[in-house]
């Protein structure tokens, strides 16, 4: 009797696609059959940015209603603009904004590597919210922390930014040198410059510039979404939308 009770939970499942419809995939679309055993690649999505820069929060708070439609198809990563400066005693790197600039922009790579990516960017735009002067300062990255439900000795974030919060600690000094590093392997320039999966597609700088594909968060969402589907190799004439 057991075996015939599980029998029929697992065909019933399977005839309302309950177990194969992937958890990624809009409620607002009905897949075709096709469609249900492709791989989910995410989007990369690469924000350069400097954490105290008026670019980048004005960028940031942009993505925030283009994470709220595709958070779970893209890759999100922060590059951070800045020099590297062996001369530099704290972080081997100048940035533009000061040191607190270098420490917030820590911060937010140690929220990035250790927190989930709900957490972290929950935190980011915690710290955003308190304004330009704030960032990087050890109470704005532990109140920050606190309220994007970081658990912040346990999850790593503490650890790789500092315990007391300063964003000095090694791991993560070594995280802002590389991410620099890679900002110039990139070609980032400015902050904030926006790139879905390798392809520079918009830059603000003072205005936006570049955004051949516009700019609004319904530009970005789209684009993501398009990105999506070529990754993952989904037909959109085989979509109907509902």
């Amino acid at each position: 009797m057991t075996n015939l009770l599980l029998s029929l939970v697992a065909v019933s499942a399977f005839a309302f696609g309950s177990l194969a419809i992937p958890k990624s995939h809009s409620p607002l679309l009905v897949q075709t059959e096709h469609e249900l055993d492709y791989a989910d690649t995410k989007v990369p999505v690469i924000l350069g940015v400097m954490s105290r820069c008026p670019d980048a929060l004005l960028c940031e708070s942009v993505f925030d209603h283009v994470l709220k439609k595709v958070i779970d198809r893209v890759d999100l990563s922060l590059s951070f603009i800045g020099a590297i400066n062996a001369t530099e005693p704290t972080f081997g790197v100048t940035c533009k904004h000061g040191p607190l600039e270098c420490a917030g922009n820590v911060q937010e790579l140690c929220a990035l590597k250790y927190a989930d990516a709900t957490q972290f960017w929950e935190f980011l735009q915690c710290q955003n919210y308190q304004g330009r002067d704030k960032i990087g300062l050890a109470e704005t990255a532990l109140q920050c922390a606190n309220t994007a439900k970081i658990d912040w000795e346990a999850s790593g974030v503490g650890a790789c930014t500092g315990l007391d919060g300063s964003g000095t600690a090694s791991e993560g000094v070594q995280l802002l040198q590389e991410s620099v590093r890679a900002s110039q392997e990139l070609g980032i320039k400015n902050s904030c410059t926006v790139l879905i999966n390798g392809k520079q597609v918009c830059i603000h700088d003072g205005t936006w510039k570049q955004c051949e594909n516009g700019h609004t968060p319904h530009d970005f969402i789209k684009q993501i979404n398009e990105e999506y589907n070529r990754l993952n190799g989904i037909n959109t004439d085989d979509r109907v939308i509902v």
